[in-house]
């Protein structure tokens, strides 16, 4: 399949930051084969399979989500007005505990499409919840089905009893070595590279120093990743204290677990020392301002890191700590977070958090050279945004502005991933989306009716009615 969309202005997110006014953009196969002036390509490339004339909407590239947990699509609502430490002992736990395989793909998919609706074309879903055998598996068919690139980040809890990790989500460290070698022998680089395995123990608290190691030795010894939750809240810091004497941010340091391989997700309370530990080893951040929000953790030093020369990724996080799968809600809670916490407008720009949600997301993830920017050679990872599709985004002057600030799902026209129309016209090409709404709805009903035994609050009506 050889694509031209013509007429258009390409935010190319380059190393130059090129805007590209009256451009085209050639697609062949799953890369771009071309790129410039419209004039030119249209008659360059005069024989094409599909012409898309985008005069007056813009080209981004696909935006990355660092950080999920992508079988929370079905508890969104269910934990309001909580603390991290509550809202996971008191709802998440206890509705995790149930997932089957069925509503683990259905939450997977719903969750895939809703972040693709925001522009996202890469995610990784953090999978901590391994109540039966497999249940990655059904996230993986999930990611294939839908076309999304997608790195299933296999989930680890091997301890953490005492502080509201029940005894169905913990798991045996040698169950969960082979189920990982089991995922990387079926599933990493495959569907055309699209799916990857990464590693991902919960937290330092979660986890016995045995399953730390074994995680990352697993993570080296596979040419892949490592991601781990640090610093959400102060009862992270707290707990790992009484456990190891240390911070948890410090016990990877004892531990010799750091590299540019390495993704923290919060971070929300590093000293000045541990900042300095992460740059020094090129250690990757996953910021999630709606969900630290949402939960009252506090607000990440980005400007901080920023202006060290930290990687620092955005995400949604859980859609049950979000609560929804929107990037672009993420792009202008990055901004605005930032400039209220720090009384300084110019902390952060638009542009930066572009930045952010496309390279700085695909160096996080070791795909720099692959997608995150609009270059020759570079995967067909992009979407299409017309701001005419809503008067959220009119007038738009400057579309990095627009797209970071005035921006809603109706304004996501077409987006393509590894060369692959998956979103047109507000219509998916491969998945019915009428049949996903309708079976995760039924499925998060009986979920939570499941659970409401011994969960009271999940019995109360969400929501106060009057009866006629």
């Amino acid at each position: 399949m050889k694509i031209l969309i013509k007429n258009t202005t390409i935010v190319t997110v380059n190393p130059a930051r090129e805007v590209l006014a009256d451009a085209a953009l050639v697609v062949e196969g799953n890369k771009i084969a071309d790129l410039g002036p419209s004039v030119s390509l249209e008659k360059i490339h005069a024989n094409v399979d599909v012409e898309i004339d985008a005069k007056g909407k813009i080209v981004f590239p696909g935006l990355v989500n660092t950080h999920t947990h992508l079988f929370q699509q079905l508890l969104k609502g269910l934990s309001d007005d909580r603390q991290v430490a509550q809202w996971f002992s008191q709802m998440t736990a206890p509705c995790a505990e149930r997932l089957t395989a069925e509503n683990v793909y259905v939450a997977a998919l719903a969750g895939c499409m809703e972040t693709v609706r925001s522009g996202v074309t890469t995610l990784v879903d953090f999978m901590y919840a391994h109540p039966q055998p497999e249940l990655s598996d059904a996230v993986i068919q999930a990611f294939k089905e839908l076309g999304i690139r997608g790195i299933l980040a296999r989930g680890v809890m091997t301890a953490g009893g005492k502080y509201g990790v029940s005894a169905p989500l913990r798991e045996e460290l040698p169950a969960v070595k082979r189920d990982v070698e089991r995922l990387f022998k079926k599933f990493h680089q495959s569907s055309n590279r699209r799916v990857r395995i990464w590693l991902a123990p919960s937290t330092v608290w979660t986890n016995t120093v045995d399953s730390l190691r074994a995680m990352w030795y697993l993570a080296q010894n596979n040419d892949s990743g490592m991601t781990v939750h640090i610093s959400e809240s102060q009862f992270d810091r707290e707990v790992a204290r009484e456990i190891y004497g240390l911070s948890d941010i410090a016990v990877l340091e004892s531990l010799g677990i750091a590299g540019a391989n390495l993704l923290l997700v919060h971070c929300v309370h590093p000293d000045a020392r541990e900042l300095r530990f992460m740059k020094y080893h090129d250690i990757k951040v996953s910021h999630n301002p709606v969900s630290n929000m949402y939960l009252s953790s506090g607000a990440a030093p980005i400007g901080k890191m920023l202006e060290m020369g930290l990687t620092v990724s955005l995400a949604t996080d859980g859609p049950a700590s979000n609560n929804t799968m929107d990037m672009l809600e993420v792009l202008k809670g990055t901004a605005l977070l930032q400039k209220v916490t720090t009384h300084d407008p110019t902390v952060i720009t638009a542009e930066r958090v572009l930045e952010m949600a496309t390279i700085e997301g695909a160096k996080a993830l070791g795909m720099e050279n692959e997608v995150g920017s609009l270059e020759i050679g570079k995967k067909a990872d992009l979407f299409l945004f017309n701001p005419r599709l809503s008067l959220k985004a009119i007038p738009m002057h400057n579309p990095v502005s627009t797209l970071v600030y005035s921006s809603s799902y109706n304004n996501i026209e077409i987006v393509m991933i590894d060369g692959n129309i998956v979103l047109e016209g507000g219509k998916f090409s491969r998945v019915n989306e009428e049949e996903v709404i309708g079976r995760c709805q039924r499925q998060a009903e009986q979920l939570r009716a499941e659970v409401a035994a011994r969960v009271p609050h999940l019995k109360e009506r969400p929501w106060r009615s009057v009866a006629f």
